[in-house]
C-alpha cells in the first residue's frame, strides 16, 4: 500500500488511537477517570457521589479489582480511587500515581458510604455518569461511546462542555466518536498494509505494546496471581510453542484481572484484548527466530485485524472479546510462517468459526482462560489451513467470504445477543 493512499493514513492513526497504555481492566480505570474528572471540576473533595452505570460497565466493574487500591474492587473503589487518588490527566493510567496517604483517604471515604450507584438506562451500551457534590455546589461529568470519551462536563447546572453528537442525539452508536472511521479495514488491505508499512511509521506504539504487555505476561507467570491459569497450563500441558503462546496471554490477564499496578496496551478498548493479539504473536517469532521487522508486520496485521473484527461488534457486548483477539493472533502467526492473503483470510474464518459464542460475563480471573481458548482457535484455524482443511459458505455464520463472516459476527454480537447480554446482567445483579 502506497503512502499516498488516503487508507495508509488512516490505518496508521488507527492503531496510535486504539494501542494506549491502560493500567488497570479499562471500565473501572474509565470509571476511575471519570470521578476524578468530576472532582477536578467540583475542585475540591466531593462530600457525596451518584455513579449511573450502564448495564456492560457494571457488569465487567464488578468483580475486578482496582490497582493502586490495596486489592479493593467494584464500582465504588472505582469512584473513591478517581476521587480521592485519581489525576485525570492522565486517562487510562489515572490511578498510576496514587500514594499510599491517598490510599488511606480512599478507604477512609469508602467508610463513609457516601457513594450511591444506580443503574443507567442509555442506549449507549458504554456509558457513565459521575455526579459529586459539597454543599451547593454539585459537577457532572458523563462519558458515552468509548473509555476516555467525556460528552458532558457540567457544573453548578451550567454546562461547561458537550459533545455535539450526544446532544442532538442523531447518533445512537458512538462507539468511535471523535475517532478515524473504520468502515475502510477490510481484511486485504489490511495484509497489504501490514506487508508494506515503513515501520518507523508503527514502530513506537508496537514497541510499547511489545514492552508493556511482555512485562505483565512474565509477572503473571512467576507470582501467584487469579486463578494462575498461565502457569496451570505450563505445568499440565507441556512446553511446547502451542502452550506457551495460550500461556503468555493468559498469565498477563491473571495478573491484570486481579489488581497488578504494571501497564498494558489495549486494543478495542481493552487490556485483555490487547494481550490475547499481541502475546501469542511474540512467543512464535521468538520460537521461529524471525527478523524484527517481520514481528513487527506480524502485530501490525493481527492488531488490525482484531479491531476491525471489534468494530461491527462494539466496545461492549455480550461476545467475548478475546475471540477477535485470538483471532487476530492466530492471523498473525500464520504470517509470520509467511501466509498469503488468501491463507490469513481463511485462518480468520476458520478461527471465527470455532469460538464465536462465547460469553463476555464481566472482567473477572476467568477472563485468563478464555483467552487461552481463544489463542486455540486462532491457533487451530491456521492449521488447518496448512492441513488444506477449511469451513465453507454456509457452515453456521460462516459465508462467502472473509468480509461477509465477519459481518455476520458483528451481527450476532452486537444484535443477536443483546438478551443475552441483559440476562447475564440480571444473573450477576441478581435481579
Amino acid at each position: 500500500m502506497e503512502k499516498t493512499d488516503r487508507r495508509y493514513e488512516m490505518y496508521v492513526n488507527i492503531l496510535k488511537e486504539e494501542l494506549v497504555p491502560a493500567m488497570g481492566c479499562t471500565e473501572p480505570i474509565a470509571l476511575a477517570y471519570c470521578a476524578a474528572k468530576a472532582r477536578e471540576t467540583l475542585g475540591c473533595m466531593p462530600d457525596r457521589c451518584l455513579v449511573e452505570a450502564s448495564g456492560n460497565i457494571i457488569k465487567n466493574v464488578k468483580s475486578v479489582i482496582v490497582p493502586n487500591t490495596d486489592g479493593l474492587k467494584g464500582i465504588e473503589a472505582a469512584a473513591a480511587a478517581g476521587i480521592a487518588g485519581g489525576d485525570a490527566s492522565r486517562e487510562l493510567e489515572v490511578v498510576a500515581g496514587v500514594t499510599a496517604e491517598q490510599k488511606t483517604e480512599m478507604k477512609e471515604y469508602l467508610s463513609r458510604n457516601v457513594i450511591d450507584v444506580k443503574p443507567l438506562e442509555s442506549e449507549e451500551v458504554l456509558d457513565m455518569i459521575v455526579t459529586v457534590w459539597n454543599g451547593e455546589d454539585v459537577a457532572k461529568i458523563r462519558i458515552a461511546g468509548h473509555h476516555t470519551n467525556i460528552v458532558l462536563v457540567e457544573k453548578n447546572g451550567k454546562i461547561l462542555y458537550q459533545s455535539e453528537t450526544v446532544k442532538t442525539e442523531e447518533k445512537k452508536d458512538q462507539a468511535d466518536a471523535g475517532m478515524t472511521d473504520r468502515s475502510l479495514l477490510d481484511v486485504y488491505d489490511i495484509y497489504d498494509f501490514a506487508d508494506t508499512v515503513d515501520i518507523d511509521d508503527v514502530k513506537e506504539v508496537l514497541d510499547r505494546q511489545i514492552a508493556y504487555n511482555s512485562a505483565i505476561s512474565r509477572e503473571g507467570l512467576e507470582h501467584d496471581w487469579g486463578a494462575n491459569i498461565g502457569s496451570v497450563l505450563l505445568k499440565t500441558r507441556g512446553n511446547d510453542i502451542r502452550t506457551r503462546a495460550r500461556a503468555a496471554a493468559a498469565a498477563g490477564s491473571d495478573a491484570r484481572m486481579s489488581g497488578c499496578e504494571l501497564p498494558v496496551v489495549i486494543n478495542s478498548g481493552s487490556g485483555n484484548q490487547g494481550m490475547t493479539v499481541s502475546l501469542p504473536v511474540l512467543e512464535y517469532a521468538a520460537y521461529l527466530n524471525v527478523e524484527e521487522e517481520k514481528i513487527y508486520r506480524a502485530l501490525t496485521l493481527a492488531n488490525l485485524l482484531a479491531i476491525h473484527q471489534k468494530t461491527g461488534i462494539g466496545r461492549l457486548s455480550a461476545y467475548c472479546g478475546a475471540v477477535s483477539a485470538g483471532c487476530g493472533a492466530g492471523c498473525g502467526i500464520a504470517y509470520l510462517y509467511g501466509a498469503d492473503q488468501e491463507t490469513v483470510a481463511q485462518t480468520l474464518v476458520n478461527a471465527v468459526a470455532i469460538a464465536s459464542g462465547m460469553i463476555c460475563d464481566g472482567a473477572k480471573p476467568s477472563c485468563a482462560a478464555k483467552i487461552a481458548t481463544a489463542v486455540e482457535a486462532g491457533i487451530l484455524g491456521y492449521e488447518m489451513c496448512r492441513e488444506g482443511q477449511e469451513f465453507e459458505d454456509g457452515e453456521g455464520i460462516v459465508a462467502q467470504d472473509v468480509e461477509h463472516t465477519i459481518k455476520n459476527v458483528g451481527r450476532l454480537g452486537k444484535y443477536g445477543m443483546r438478551e443475552t447480554d441483559k440476562e447475564i446482567i440480571r444473573i450477576m445483579t441478581g435481579c
